[in-house]
C-alpha cells in the first residue's frame, strides 16, 4: 500500500491544530459547523449521513413542560445554566452546529434547552413571541448580547454537553419562563 506523504503530513498538521486549539479555547472547532465525516475511505454504516447516526438526536420537544430555576455548582447541567452542546440544523439533523443553550428543563431522561443567538433579532423597541433577549454573560467570549430562541425546544442528552458556559440570574430566567408559559402553556 502506498503511502501519500503529503496527505499524512496534512493529516498531522491538521490534527495539531485541533488539538491546539482545544488546548487554547476547550471548543473543538471542527465540530463548528458541522460533525466532521469519518476521514477513513470506509462506507459509511447504514442509517447514517456524513458520518452521523440520523437517529442520534430525539428530535425536538413539543410537548408542556414545567419550567424551572435550579442552577448548582456541581458540573453537572442543570435548568437556569448555559452550556455548550452540538445542536443538528431544524432541516436536516444529520447537520448542525455547536452552540450555547439554555437549559430550561427536563423531559425523562432528556434536558430541555434554548438555543442561544448573539445575530438581533428583535429590535429594543420592539417585541417578539420568537426571541428573548437574555443579555451578555460567560458563555460567549465577545462579551456579545444573546437572544434565547423560543419557537424551538431541543431535547438534550446529558452525556452530550461539552461544557458549562455561565448561569443565567434569575431575573433574566423568568423573563425567558414567561415567554416559554405564554408560547407553549407551560407550567
Amino acid at each position: 500500500m502506498a503511502i501519500n506523504l503529503r496527505m499524512l503530513g496534512n493529516a498531522v498538521r491538521a490534527g495539531l491544530r485541533v488539538l491546539q486549539d482545544a488546548g487554547k479555547h476547550g471548543v473543538d472547532r471542527q465540530r463548528e459547523h458541522q460533525r466532521p465525516a469519518p476521514r477513513t475511505a470506509r462506507p459509511e454504516a447504514p442509517g447514517t449521513k456524513g458520518g452521523v447516526a440520523a437517529a442520534g438526536y430525539p428530535g425536538d420537544f413539543t410537548g408542556h413542560a414545567g419550567i424551572r430555576y435550579a442552577p448548582q455548582p456541581d458540573g453537572e447541567p442543570d435548568p437556569g445554566e448555559v452550556v455548550w452542546t452540538w445542536v443538528p440544523y431544524e432541516e436536516d439533523h444529520s447537520r448542525g452546529k455547536d452552540r450555547p443553550v439554555l437549559i430550561v428543563g427536563r423531559n425523562g431522561k432528556y434536558l430541555l434547552g434554548l438555543m442561544l443567538t448573539s445575530r438581533d433579532r428583535v429590535p429594543a423597541d420592539s417585541a417578539s413571541g420568537d426571541y428573548v433577549d437574555v443579555g451578555a454573560g460567560g458563555w460567549d467570549r465577545k462579551g456579545r448580547p444573546s437572544e434565547a430562541k423560543l419557537d424551538r425546544v431541543l431535547q438534550i442528552r446529558p452525556d452530550s454537553i461539552r461544557r458549562e458556559g455561565a448561569v443565567l440570574d434569575r431575573a433574566r430566567f423568568d423573563a425567558v419562563a414567561a415567554g416559554l408559559r405564554k408560547r407553549h402553556g407551560w407550567t
